[in-house]
């Protein structure tokens, strides 16, 4: 058994075949994003007793390979699934860190609540990428802009039928390591403007985060590709055709007078933890930020303007990256020939540095892993 610093013992059960050294340095050459993964997960499961109570048990770390799942488990067939998404970082002296991982557990726990899962005590959380990142932190790349990205997650496991909240569940992370997400060089990238599809609805599950919204915004997302795009916007038609959110990511727009603008949360949006660090870097800039409904006509016209004079979106997997032109069948705003603006490369670098340890942490947002 191994002790956490959050008081949960996490017993360790060594991979038998791990990556050689040789095998895992050639992955970490190019890693790409998703690709690859290391070699433990970290599991913590939950059920309900006959006297109906129920708690976590069993936390470990055990070998990353295939779950083993009767066919009748509730996640197959009533999507009983979140997930969540955060990266750690080696910093110059070899230590590993991770970004504000106490948000991600609160945000978990949200989506816990929205999809009848059960909430799980922050210190098996941070215990869970601990553990993991300590038994794989040979895995954690140190290229630039390189992270491994942890994917913490929850589903039901519970083998059964009936249209209710299961009573079996598991929690588990595993990782990856990580290069840019959208590759090469950081440019500007197309966006496709989904006229046809909406990613949530008002008293959905927008501001969880579930695999069913992810799977609702994938044909768009096709779409997107088909021409020429990277990632796709969707908009509330039934309001105006109001600004929402990339497929992943959240947008910021950046006003002439240096302010910045995001569309405000409306229980439709995910409240991303890189767009809350977005606007407290933006206000340690001295820079106004403004959480407020932005539609499509505001888009357009403040682009011919002047008035809005750059846009990015941000994520945990990309963190920030400029938009250059929106686009659709009839529309194309911006330009294929735009330049990373100034203000969303002060933030991002602002932002990488503190991620990344070459600038001072002031939030203390960083919590050592290994």
């Amino acid at each position: 058994m191994t002790q956490t610093a959050h008081g949960v013992e996490f017993s360790l059960q060594p991979s038998a075949n791990p990556k050689t050294a040789e095998q895992r340095e050639a992955i970490l050459a190019n890693p790409g994003f998703g690709n690859y993964f290391t070699d433990h997960t970290a599991v913590v499961d939950y059920s309900v007793d006959a006297d109906g109570n129920g708690g976590w048990h069993d936390p470990r770390v055990e070998a990353y390979g295939p779950i083993v799942l009767d066919p009748s488990a509730a996640v197959f067939h009533y999507g009983q699934e979140i997930f969540e998404g955060l990266k750690a970082y080696r910093h110059a002296d070899g230590s590993v860190w991770t970004f504000r991982p106490e948000a991600n557990a609160a945000r978990l726990n949200k989506s816990a609540r929205r999809l009848a899962l059960p909430e799980l005590p922050v210190e098996y959380f941070l215990g869970a990428i601990r553990e993991l990142v300590a038994a794989d932190k040979d895995w954690v790349p140190n290229g630039d802009g390189e992270a491994l990205y942890l994917r913490p997650f929850m589903i039901a496991t519970e083998a059964f039928l009936g249209v209710r909240a299961a009573r079996e569940v598991s929690f588990r992370v595993i990782a990856s390591p990580a290069g840019n997400y959208f590759g090469g060089e950081l440019k500007p990238v197309s966006i496709w403007i989904s006229r046809e599809y909406a990613r949530a609805g008002r008293g959905g599950t927008g501001d969880a985060k579930c695999g069913g919204n992810y799977a609702a915004s994938l044909i768009a997302q096709q779409e997107a590709e088909a021409n020429g795009c990277k990632q796709v916007l969707f908009l509330d038609h039934f309001n105006d055709d109001a600004v929402e959110e990339l497929g992943g990511m959240n947008v910021f727009f950046v006003m002439k007078d240096g302010s910045l603008v995001t569309p405000a949360l409306t229980g439709t949006i995910l409240e991303g933890v890189t767009r809350m660090s977005v606007m407290q870097v933006a206000k340690d800039m001295g820079r106004d930020v403004t959480e407020r409904k932005i539609t499509l006509d505001e888009w357009r016209d403040g682009v011919a303007s002047g008035e809005i004079t750059e846009v990015f979106a941000c994520g945990t997997a990309a963190v920030i990256t400029p938009i250059g032109v929106l686009k659709d069948a009839t529309e194309f705003i911006g330009s294929e020939d735009a330049k990373a603006g100034e203000t969303t490369m002060a933030i991002r670098e602002q932002l990488l540095g503190i991620q990344t340890g070459t600038v001072p942490d002031t939030h203390g947002w960083l919590t050592r892993l290994a």
